[in-house]
């Protein structure tokens, strides 16, 4: 097993590491928007919010020797149902190859944060 680190993308703020490749795949943490200069959460709505993830969940990709074209499967987590159509604008722009996806309501996330996303890809 070998854990991947970016500078590129926030530290993990926890017990964990940003992603871990095993058998030819990486499986990403969750990534939030955190801003990876300051730890300070992006400013906005759920749409800044989202680039902002989908951001850092590819400077963690590249580290690992991947990227968005790669990714087979992600679980997405939405504090607010209601940013459902907003969140597709955003993830479907990034996401073209149309990965498996889950996307369920919770009731928070670290920070208060809007969104999280983690992701399943193939390393190249």
């Amino acid at each position: 097993m070998e854990t991947v680190a970016s500078k590129d993308a926030p530290a993990a703020i926890g017990p964990y590491s940003q992603a871990i490749i095993e058998n030819g795949f990486i499986f990403t943490s969750g990534q939030i928007p955190l801003l990876p200069e300051t730890g300070e959460v992006a400013v906005g709505g759920i749409k800044e919010q989202a680039e902002q993830v989908i951001k850092n969940l590819k400077a963690v990709l590249t580290a690992a020797g991947s990227d968005l074209a790669h990714v087979v499967k992600t679980t997405c987590f939405l504090t607010d149902m209601g940013d459902f159509a907003a969140f597709n604008e955003v993830y479907s722009a990034h996401f073209t190859a149309k990965p498996a996806r889950s996307c369920v309501a919770v009731l928070a996330l670290p920070k208060g944060v809007k969104v999280e996303i983690e992701a399943v890809a193939v390393k190249v």
